[in-house]
């Protein structure tokens, strides 16, 4: 039996195929893929409404090599006023995409739905600055919570970090960087269709038919976060989290990746490391459905299936 694509996913996603004929950019084209992306997510982002009740709230952050970067701290109006939990969000787009404007409904939909506040991080992106910058960007969007964690009327011992695809890949990494320092506590990592490791190259003949993400794309991603030193042997946990040595000791992680992502394999292979390692872990896979399936696909039964997980999770830290 083949792998197929759930058809409610499929006909949501066909406005969006190239055109047939059509010839994708050659890997390391990081400017080609920006043009198609963002005007995705910017659909993705805008085509369900901005929910009531959410106020946003920009603030400039220090970062530690002198640079000033942007964080939305996101808050249902019928917050409770005792201390509760929040998270530090950090957006996909492959390591080269995306900014905080262009997942704002999206941010705000999960502050509506689960009531728990959102921090989401304008992390600075590759190629321009390469690892270590968008990693110590969300770690600097962590701490600065942590701090005022009082005056946001946030219990510092339920912090969580969430992201989704490159995103859920800084959130996996700044949970091992806060472990590896002695940082703030992370409460759980919150990891959708997380970019995790960048030997992740190899095209599979059964995914590509379905991959969104492709594997061109994930060189590309790779190759402007760490340059040559792309699938090496000398790249650090703190850039690509799969690369983690002993992964004991890091937060309870709900992990998900879809049946028909490129991610499939390291995402698996991900939680059951971490599940060995005594890590309590809640891992699950979506049949049917590609990477990113449920920012087009939202009105599906596979994407309010994954949203409920996702909106569970946060609610209960």
């Amino acid at each position: 039996m083949t792998l197929t694509l759930d058809p409610e996913v499929a006909e949501a996603f066909a406005p969006f195929a190239p055109p047939p004929g059509s010839t994708p950019p050659p890997a390391g084209d990081v400017a080609a893929r920006r043009a198609v992306l963002e005007p995705v997510f910017r659909h993705g982002d805008t085509a369900q409404p901005f929910p009531d009740g959410v106020t946003a709230a920009d603030h400039e952050l220090a970062t530690g090599d002198g640079a000033t970067i942007r964080a939305r701290w996101y808050t249902r109006a019928d917050a409770p006023g005792v201390p509760g939990p929040a998270v530090v969000y950090a957006h996909g787009g492959g390591m080269i995409a995306g900014d905080v404007d262009l997942f704002h409904g999206t941010a705000a939909r999960y502050v509506a739905a689960s009531g728990t506040p959102i921090l989401s991080v304008d992390y600075r992106l590759a190629p321009e600055h390469p690892h270590p910058t968008p990693v110590e960007d969300v770690y600097t969007a962590l701490v600065w919570l942590h701090e005022h964690a009082a005056e946001l009327g946030v219990d510092p011992a339920r912090i969580g970090v969430f992201g989704d695809s490159a995103g859920g890949g800084l959130a996996a990494a700044v949970a091992i960087l806060a472990r590896d320092r002695g940082g703030p506590a992370i409460a759980q990592q919150i990891l959708v269709m997380p970019m995790l490791d960048d030997r992740t190259v190899t095209p599979d003949p059964q995914l590509a038919p379905f991959a969104v993400w492709t594997w061109d794309d994930n060189r590309t991603g790779w190759g402007a976060l760490l340059g040559p030193a792309a699938g090496g042997a000398d790249v650090p946990a703190h850039a690509a989290p799969a690369r983690v040595a002993d992964p004991a000791g890091l937060p309870p992680a709900y992990i998900e990746v879809g049946q028909l992502d490129i991610f499939r394999d390291e995402d698996l292979t991900y939680a059951m490391r971490l599940a060995r390692a005594g890590v309590p872990v809640e891992f699950h896979l979506h049949p049917g459905v590609p990477h990113e399936f449920d920012f087009i696909a939202f009105g599906s039964a596979a994407a309010r299936r994954a949203l409920a997980d996702r909106v569970r999770v946060l609610a209960s830290l």
